[in-house]
This record gives structure tokens, C-alpha cells and sequence, in this order.
């Protein structure tokens, strides 16, 4: 059997007005340092974004969104932090910053394949609760 590998992942937050400190949480971003893994996945809420604020730019959100998973691919796109190592890539994209795009703390954890681990956390933290259904 497969060995669980120790997996870090972070949060991607949009802070559409940085003074305002709100946040909506907006994708995942995984490693895998043994299995050299690093993908990204985004689920942005429009609504939700647009009710903390009306005016954000939603086509500059994506974009912004689009170039993390372009880096963790390392697509030409994705620039020069897209042809670093993946951990690299993976402390530059998770590394402080005041700005629309943001991402939390690093968390670590276990998993038997990365992709999984992405979902599951992009279920958790990022896509819309549901509702408990009562039988």
C-alpha cells in the first residue's frame, strides 16, 4: 500500500479593499514535497465578492487567479516564478502580502495522492456550504 505523503496547503483569498481587511475565500493551493506535486484549484464566488465590494474587477480577480495556477503548472505564462522549483514557487505564492490576492497560513497535513487532498479541501473551505438536510 501507498504511504501517505505530507502534503502543505494555503488558502487563496480575494481582499477585494485591502483597508477593509475582508476576504472571501476563493481557491487551494497543495504541495507535496515528496511527489513533487503543486496544483492549484479556484472556485470564486461572484456574488459574495461583489457584496463585499460592488466595484471589484472581477476580469483583474481571475486573472490574478488564472496566473496561480498557471505558476503551479509551470506555464510559460505563469512568468519567472513559474520556472522556479516547486517549492519555491509554492513559498512565493504562499508568502505575505497586502494585496487583492492573498492566501492564509500555511496548514499541513496527510494524504494518499494530492489531488484528492486539493478537493477535498477546496470542498471545506471554499465552495459554498450545504445545507443539512432533516429527515
Amino acid at each position: 500500500m501507498h504511504a501517505h505523503d505530507v502534503y502543505d496547503y494555503a488558502v487563496v483569498r480575494v481582499v477585494p479593499r485591502v483597508e477593509r481587511e475582508e476576504f472571501i475565500n476563493a481557491g487551494v493551493i497543495v504541495s507535496c514535497q515528496r511527489s513533487g506535486y503543486l496544483q492549484a484549484a479556484m472556485a470564486l464566488d461572484e456574488a459574495r465578492l461583489l457584496a463585499l465590494d460592488p466595484q471589484a474587477d472581477l476580469e483583474m480577480v481571475y486573472r490574478h487567479l488564472g496566473s496561480i495556477i498557471a505558476i503551479c503548472e509551470g506555464r510559460p505564462e505563469g512568468g519567472p516564478i513559474a520556472q522556479l522549483p516547486f517549492r519555491a514557487r509554492f513559498h512565493w505564492l504562499t508568502a505575505k502580502r497586502s494585496s487583492i490576492i492573498q492566501t492564509s497560513a500555511v496548514h499541513t497535513g496527510l494524504c494518499l495522492h494530492g489531488d484528492h487532498a486539493l478537493e477535498r479541501i477546496l470542498q471545506r473551505m471554499v465552495l459554498p456550504l450545504q445545507p443539512k438536510v432533516h429527515a
